[in-house]
């Protein structure tokens, strides 16, 4: 085997296979030039999603004849000039590879004057300059790529619909607008504008123009500043999900990256407040030292590295569950605007008959016939049932701990039931819709979190052991875990092929939850390749509250209904269900009466 040095044009297109995987790369490797080169507007033209055209117009600083030629040589670059700087990136190129790999690929022209006399014209092919011309002085920078992939056409089998890949370009694009507000940007597919934004430094603003006004309503800003980091961006209310992870931007000194410490951090400030497999409209801009993040991790550049990982986690964490938990998170239906209530007259005020009926709850006559409820008990283990009182007890202490009182939610008095399944209350703001399910499920799950928490450290035997059959994967880690398992009070006894017994399990497994949990537990070091005990006690919580929960179709009286009310008041998070389902919707006594046309 010889080794020989590939001729420049094959290592080009070689180079342009890494960075240049799509039109959405090229938007993105010219879109940051433009914005390293301080524009202040950039306008983006696009022909067949990319493929038949590319044109970047900014405002910029523009290059010098000489720098034109120089900015298409491989590893040329103005950002960096020792390996000191890359640790001291600040800027969003510095590669040196976009340019030639670009090129390479495509039939490209870049226009270029710094404004203060003639600008460049060049022509390229293939990565070849084929023409050199004088253009105008407008000041700033015009790239213009043709025909991308006419000379790989192997690479064009790859390439996905139209649709989609103007899918990518625009994704990308949506979320450079949001890292920089302060920009001008806009965006036209075969001469249709397809969104611009007014680079007013309102990231309100642009959410407002790239996702909707409705969305940017639904949005609550975020800040917290710590000696490393300073976080600050918009994130939604529970209410308002979206079903992939798409929606979530997180981006560090004006790049986005993709990170999934970043976003494992957002799912956890919104436990239990979301729905399984929903997730929620973040955006988050992250500034910190650049000795802080290692972004020269991929060709890309949508990778980056943290050093203090750790801690970026928690900062996040902390800043979006601060955030919601001052929050009234109670989805109104049809909510109207503030300036609009303005301009309509005054709504009719309930108060006095609120007064009345918080006298006389018990007096109030039912509309309905409800069958006799005795409230379930909210039992740690059915052998070991704890007393009301004691539970009441429990639940006004930590009343005082909690971040929340009465003014989280407000007041709600029950007025009856519909279908056996939903609590239906009023006050002085309107009318209330309540699911019992999901109410008497936070409540407990609250409860069950709490107790589990720190549990008695014991085990307890059994008359009958437990067996267990297990696939040969899950045996393997059972045998490399047995010391781990035996730590947390399971002591796996072989019996037979992928076969174990269990002679004692800790006091704080639920009665009848025994082999979940410890299949759960199985599973989880499968999984994860540790155990977490933690994680297992909050997913026991959560179906503890499920199981013992009011169900559906259970009819309750007033005083059920009243009690259980004053109950939820006392959580933590009372707007959602440990599984993220909403607990109370509300409906404004002035969209009522709107609908009953008592306000035109």
């Amino acid at each position: 085997m010889t080794i020989k040095l590939l001729p420049d044009v094959l290592a080009n297109k070689i180079a342009a296979g890494e960075v240049v995987e799509r039109p959405a790369s090229v938007v993105k490797e010219l879109v940051e030039n433009s914005i390293d080169a301080k524009s202040t507007s950039i306008k983006i033209e696009l022909k067949e999603a990319g493929l038949e055209q590319i044109r970047i117009t900014d405002n910029g600083i523009g290059m010098s004849p000489t720098d034109c030629e120089r900015a298409f040589l491989r590893h040329a670059t103005s950002k960096i000039e020792t390996d000191r700087d890359l640790f001291h990136i600040k800027t969003l190129g510095f590669r040196g590879e976009a340019l030639a790999s670009i090129a390479a690929v495509s039939k490209l022209t870049l226009q270029s004057s710094k404004g203060d006399e003639a600008g460049t014209l060049l022509a390229l092919e293939g990565g070849k300059i084929i023409s050199r011309t004088k253009s105008h002085a407008r000041q700033g920078t015009e790239i213009t790529v043709n025909e991308l992939f006419f000379n790989t056409p192997a690479r064009l089998k790859y390439m996905k619909t139209l649709h989609t890949e103007l899918g990518h370009i625009t994704d990308l694009l949506n979320r450079i607008a949001f890292a920089h507000p302060d920009i001008r940007f806009e965006v036209y597919h075969n001469g249709k504008l397809l969104f611009r934004t007014s680079g007013s430094k309102d990231l309100l603003q642009v959410i407002s123009q790239i996702y909707g006004i409705k969305v940017a309503e639904k949005m609550l800003p975020v800040k917290k500043e710590t000696l490393d980091f300073h976080i600050n961006g918009f994130i939604a209310k529970p209410e308002l999900t979206r079903a992939s992870r798409a929606f979530v931007t997180t981006i560090i000194n004006g790049r986005y990256i993709r990170s999934p410490l970043l976003f494992k951090a957002i799912m956890r400030a919104y436990h239990t407040l979301l729905p399984i497999h929903r997730y929620p409209i973040v955006v988050l801009n992250i500034e910190m030292d650049p000795i802080l993040v290692d972004v020269n991790v991929h060709p890309t550049k949508l990778e980056v590295r943290f050093s203090k990982d750790r801690e970026l986690m928690e900062a996040i964490e902390q800043a979006l569950y601060k955030k919601l938990s001052k929050e009234t998170l109670i989805p109104v239906v049809n909510r109207t605007s503030q300036l609009e209530r303005q301009t309509e007259q005054q709504t009719i005020d309930f108060s006095q008959t609120m007064n009345e009926q918080k006298n006389n709850i018990n007096d109030r006559k039912k509309s309905f016939t409800i069958k006799e409820y005795k409230q379930p008990r909210l039992d740690i283990d059915a052998n070991q049932p704890i007393k009301q009182d004691d539970h009441n007890q429990l639940s006004d202490q930590s009343a005082e701990k909690k971040v929340n009182d009465k003014h989280r939610i407000p007041e709600m008095y029950p007025i009856g039931q519909l279908h056996g399944t939903y609590i239906l209350a009023q006050n002085e703001t309107g009318f209330y819709m309540i699911d019992q399910h999901a109410a008497q499920e936070r409540i407990k799950y609250e409860y069950y979190k709490e107790k589990l928490a720190n549990p008695i450290e014991e085990n307890q035997s059994l008359l009958m052991p437990l067996t267990f059959e297990f696939t040969k994967s899950e045996a393997i880690f059972i045998e490399q875990f047995k010391d781990e398992l035996r730590n947390v009070g399971l002591n796996f006894e072989s019996f037979g092929q992928d076969a174990y017994i269990i002679r004692s399990y800790p006091t704080w497994f639920p009665e009848g939850l025994e082999e979940q949990i410890i299949r759960d537990l199985v599973e989880q070091i499968v999984q994860l390749g540790t155990i977490d005990v933690r994680k297992l006690r909050e997913a026991t919580a959560i179906t503890l509250a499920c199981k013992r929960s009011i169900k559906a179709n259970e009819y309750l009286n007033l005083d059920d209904m009243n009690y259980l009310l004053v109950e939820l008041q006392r959580t933590k998070d009372p707007f959602t269900c440990p599984h993220g389902r909403p607990i109370i919707i509300h409906f404004s006594t002035y969209d009522i009466e709107k609908m009953f046309k008592r306000i035109m």
